[in-house]
């Protein structure tokens, strides 16, 4: 009876893992910035918010003007700011709505007590036919037409890799986005992809001994994602889910308690991942401590009943008198709130089989036996 038992907790603990977070679509937006008589502002800084969440995104000019950054397609503000005085705004961009360059041109800065419009003139046109101007014209087409190209380039090797991940050609999806990070440096998505191919490379190599190293080039893809953005808890719970892959669990525990204080609303998810690792490592105590967490942080985390209980289930000992199974107190109870979220969730049959071998009976309309009893007294 008991090896039954253990054959319901490892099959479940089989699908831990596949829930690790996805990126989703990211778009390249870029253009070139300039002063009103049509130089290049170098070091400006082009910030994206995002109207419909808390999502701020920053690119900086390089010596050509030029910036570049991937967002998920969405509603920003832009805001463009020069030696930290605010240049010029825009209520409402759709990234991605349009393959077109967003070029910006700053608007004049007023002199010291005088009208804009004084301002605007003091910066006359370049005559018509001007032989230096028409040359630096050429040239900054050239070089926009290059930046261009190599924007191109870097979609394309994006691309490519992304959709190598998806048909889980590692090696593919590893030479394209290695290309992409060389043609964008500072890509958060081209570094988020690099480390899940590297990572899903790792997990596919049968060798331990050979899979080691490929686990170190996915670390370092997150160390350079995190650098790039140190406040994205998702980037950490993915970081320590590659990490419990190679068996690091007291990293991965460290990059998860991050994620847990940068977002303190998806506590719930994160400790439930740790537990998971920690089953994993066959560290029983721990998990239970972490989805007990994990339903603490969020009364309503289905699978974390159902994988409390079913660990628990793991730790039931044979009563030799009457050969009845005995489980610590709480399992059964967990596993019917499981079943009381979820009545037809993927672990339902489990989690009734379970509480049936521990001769108990499902009930479908369970009740928390810890819920303050109502109160029979009627008003007056």
């Amino acid at each position: 009876m008991l090896s039954r038992f253990k054959l319901y907790v490892l099959t479940a603990l089989a699908a831990l893992f596949l829930a690790a977070p996805a990126f989703s679509q990211v778009v390249f937006t870029q253009g070139v910035v300039k002063n009103p008589d049509g130089t290049i502002v170098q070091g400006a800084i082009v910030a994206f918010d995002r109207l419909d969440m808390a999502n701020h995104l920053e690119a900086k000019t390089d010596k050509k003007g030029h910036y570049i950054m991937g967002m998920k397609p969405a509603t920003y503000s832009v805001t463009v700011t020069v030696d930290g005085k605010v240049r010029q705004k825009m209520n409402q961009f759709e990234a991605g709505a349009s393959p077109d360059a967003l070029d910006i041109t700053l608007k004049p800065v007023p002199a010291a007590g005088a009208p804009a419009a004084a301002q605007t003139l003091s910066a006359a046109p370049a005559a018509k036919g001007d032989p230096a101007a028409d040359k630096d014209k050429e040239k900054a087409a050239k070089d926009r037409e290059a930046q261009l190209a190599k924007n191109k380039e870097l979609n394309d090797s994006f691309g490519a890799g992304k959709a190598a991940i998806d048909n889980k050609n590692w090696d593919e999806a590893i030479t394209q986005l290695t290309k992409a990070s060389e043609l964008g440096p500072t890509q958060i998505a081209v570094w988020a992809a690099l480390a899940e191919a590297y990572t899903g490379s790792a997990k596919a190599t049968r060798s331990k001994a050979d899979a080691g190293p490929i686990y170190d080039k996915a670390f370092a893809a997150y160390d350079k994602l995190i650098t790039l953005t140190p406040d994205d808890a998702g980037a950490y719970n993915n970081y320590a889910l590659a990490m419990a892959a190679d068996g690091k669990l007291d990293d991965a525990k460290i990059k998860l308690a991050k994620a847990v204080e940068l977002d303190p609303p998806g506590a719930g998810k994160y400790h439930y991942n740790l537990g998971a690792l920690l089953m994993n490592g066959s560290q029983t105590d721990g998990a239970l401590d972490e989805f007990r967490k994990a339903i603490a942080a969020d009364p309503n985390y289905a699978e974390a009943y159902y994988y409390l209980g079913s660990t628990m289930v793991g730790k039931a000992t044979l009563d030799q008198a009457t050969g009845k199974m005995i489980a610590p107190d709480g399992t059964i109870q967990a596993l019917q709130k499981y079943l009381e979220l979820k009545p037809d969730g993927p672990n339902a049959q489990s989690a009734k089989e379970l509480i049936t071998a521990l001769g108990s009976a499902v009930q479908v309309n369970y009740k928390d036996p810890n819920a303050p009893a109502k109160s029979n007294k009627k008003s007056k």
